[in-house]
């Protein structure tokens, strides 16, 4: 793992993407990069293996999420291996972030992940999301590999708050997801998202809840 490969690759793709942090938030997503390539050789937390296309498959891509988050609280939905929370967390530490997440092994490296990072806005919670009942509500609730948007919808739909949003990340236009959406919801906007280096479709959903639903 060449370490000035990796900071040269997340240095070019910060800077593409218009983010300005210290050199100790870059340190830290490093850090995660290589606690995700270690824990991935024994848990099979990503497809990803190699630590350069984790800063841009993984870190970069979790990036593009920053201008549309909305409020103090956020969830981020089927985190797995903390995607996107993670990144999200060490590029806007004055948020607070929930990683759910009913997957043991990687609850576990998520809670790892928050300690060896130092990171004080990030809880990680091991459930199922239909049976999560947090004290307060979320502002934007986040998905970045949670089945379809409907589903995400409708199990998430008691975690909202009455102004919050849904951001649901995907790779091609999810134009047949969109035309089933649960009674009520109001796509306020598909965003096609670049990301620094890849090659490839991503999209961001922008979502509203029904009014006096939640």
């Amino acid at each position: 793992m060449n370490a000035d490969s990796l900071h040269s690759r997340l240095a070019s793709g910060l800077k593409e993407l218009g983010i300005a942090v210290p050199d100790s938030d870059q340190q830290r997503f490093i850090a995660y990069v290589r606690l995700l390539a270690k824990w991935n050789n024994a848990y099979n937390l990503t497809a990803v293996r190699d630590p350069e296309e984790m800063i841009t498959r993984h870190v970069l891509d979790s990036l593009t999420l920053l201008p549309y988050l909305h409020g103090q609280r956020l969830l981020d939905i089927g985190s797995g291996a903390g995607l996107p929370g993670i990144p999200l967390a060490i590029a806007r530490p004055d948020l607070a972030f929930t990683l759910i997440d009913a997957n043991a092994k990687k609850t576990r490296f998520i809670v790892q992940a928050i300690g060896e990072l130092g990171l004080k806005n990030v809880d990680a919670v091991q459930a199922r999301v239909e049976n999560y009942r947090p004290t307060h509500k979320f502002d934007t609730l986040m998905s970045r590999a949670f089945a379809s948007i409907a589903d995400m919808l409708t199990s998430t739909q008691h975690l909202c708050a009455p102004d919050g949003r849904f951001l649901a990340m995907k790779g091609v236009h999810p134009r047949e997801e969109l035309t089933v959406l649960p009674p009520g919801y109001a796509l306020q906007q598909v965003v096609a998202l670049k990301v620094p280096g890849l090659d490839a479709a991503r999209h961001v959903v922008i979502i509203t809840p029904p009014l006096g639903t939640t």
